[in-house]
């Protein structure tokens, strides 16, 4: 019998690891062939949460993460935030590491931010981070660590030279992180790697398990073993420290795998990264606590990341008043209890191109058929000019997931008055939504030569 006290007096420290667009198919304990020991580990530590749901690209899924709100909430809801963005996530915006902090926590983020940089007000010590290593952008080269010919590599948002593989030096930074703190008090460790992104870069030893495949595929397999031996290494200094059996791990993936098929593996879920299909935003995730979660269990209950918001501050003992209302739920009797999920319905997003919700084991995709891209809108767009599979004439899919999890079967003709009481709930999510930022590229801007730093 696993002991059910939650109470504050637990404090546990917090290890969030989400990684970058890796594929639901490509972890060893969904049968992928790519070799993630330590991933595996892991799940066989704790809890596979096997129906648990992101946004379709980055920036949103991180800010559902920091705030326990949908991206609808925060204009963040049609892509991610660009080099370029003279935005972020909402500076009213409550994170997750302030709240934290009211309860004696040390925050610290060591990875990728992509929540905004144009002012010193939305980088992440301002945010509530008391320190912070890494990135603010996506996509930048794992050993120059530039983006666009701007250098982008941090220390408590202040440049840093440090030189090596993105990868190495954000698992080496929370193994210090780890190894510096008191155990006496607790510790929320954000590890937000941008593995397994593009661009596809490894040292060669990671590859060579994996010539059968070709091109990036393989690249890609190196990444991820990379990954996993950093992921290793950091639960190895929780362990070094003693403080292993009071560490909740949480591990997920940021969004589906981009490419599926050519280079990441979604196994048998529908289509990939910027679609609303379970290929898109279902992914990879794990729980694991010792002698708190269940050791091998699967938790079938639909949950989202911003679940984790609330469950992290009940487990804290942070109160959940604030300013803004909440659109996640305490995970927690899901997770330990077997209990049903919190949730009436999970907007997976809404955007102007159309959107998608879950109502039980009910899915309603309007204007779907995206093709692959990190923007929703510029997909529909795309489609229109012939896009991957064939939209239905009104727009409209119904998928019942539990007798069909792969999406294959429209039922929306055959149930109207479902598709009708769905669509009332997703157009309400519509009229509650804030306007969408948009991030164009002026025509004559020029990186800066630290990111962070240009204006």
């Amino acid at each position: 019998m696993l002991a059910a006290d939650t109470s504050a007096a637990l404090k546990p420290h917090v290890l969030f690891i989400l990684v970058d667009d890796l594929g639901w198919g490509d972890v060893g304990f969904h049968g992928g062939e790519i070799k993630t020991p330590h991933i595996d580990a892991l799940a066989a530590a704790g809890a596979r949460l096997d129906q648990f749901y992101v946004q379709p690209v980055c920036s949103p899924t991180r800010a559902a993460f920091l705030t326990g709100r949908y991206p609808i909430r925060h204009g963040l809801q049609t892509g991610v935030v660009r080099p370029w963005a003279r935005y972020g996530l909402p500076l009213d915006e409550r994170t997750l590491p302030q709240a934290l902090k009211e309860a004696g926590y040390t925050t610290a983020i060591s990875g990728k931010w992509h929540l905004g940089h144009f002012e010193p007000a939305y980088l992440p010590t301002r945010r509530g981070f008391d320190h912070q290593y890494g990135h603010y952008n996506g996509a930048i080269d794992y050993d120059t660590h530039e983006r666009d010919g701007g250098h982008d590599w941090h220390r408590d948002d202040k440049v840093n030279r440090d030189e090596g593989y993105a990868t190495h030096l954000i698992a080496r930074e929370a193994v210090r992180l780890i190894a510096a703190q008191n155990p006496a008090r607790p510790l929320f460790l954000y590890v937000p790697f941008n593995a397994v992104h593009s661009p596809h870069q490894v040292p060669a030893r990671y590859m060579e398990p994996y010539a059968n495949m070709k091109g990036n595929r393989r690249i890609y397999a190196g990444m991820l073993a990379a990954m996993d031996e950093a992921i290793g290494e950091i639960v190895a200094a929780l362990e070094k420290k003693g403080v292993r059996d009071n560490t909740l791990i949480v591990f997920c993936s940021d969004n589906g795998g981009p490419s599926p098929g050519v280079i990441t593996s979604n196994g048998p879920l529908l289509a990939g990264k910027g679609t609303l299909y379970e290929g898109g935003v279902r992914v990879p995730a794990i729980a694991a606590w010792t002698g708190r979660i269940k050791p091998g269990s699967i938790v079938s209950a639909p949950l989202h990341i911003v679940d984790w918001y609330p469950t992290l501050l009940k487990l804290a003992g942070v109160s959940l008043t604030q300013k803004h209302p909440l659109d996640g739920r305490d995970a927690w009797p899901a997770i330990t209890q077997g209990a049903p999920s919190p949730h009436e319905d999970i907007l997976h997003n809404i955007t102007p191109a159309g959107g998608a919700i879950r109502v039980g084991d009910w899915k309603l995709v309007a204007g779907g058929r995206f093709s692959e891209t990190e923007n929703p809108d510029a997909a529909a767009k795309k489609n229109k000019k012939g896009g991957k599979g064939d939209a239905p004439a009104d727009g409209i899919e119904l998928f019942n997931l539990k007798t069909d999890p792969y999406e294959k079967t429209n039922l929306a003709a055959q149930q109207p008055e479902r598709v009708k009481a769905m669509r009332a709930r997703l157009d309400a999510y519509a009229k509650a939504a804030v306007p969408a930022k948009q991030s164009p590229a002026a025509p004559d801007f020029k990186s800066p030569a630290v990111w962070g730093e240009g204006k």
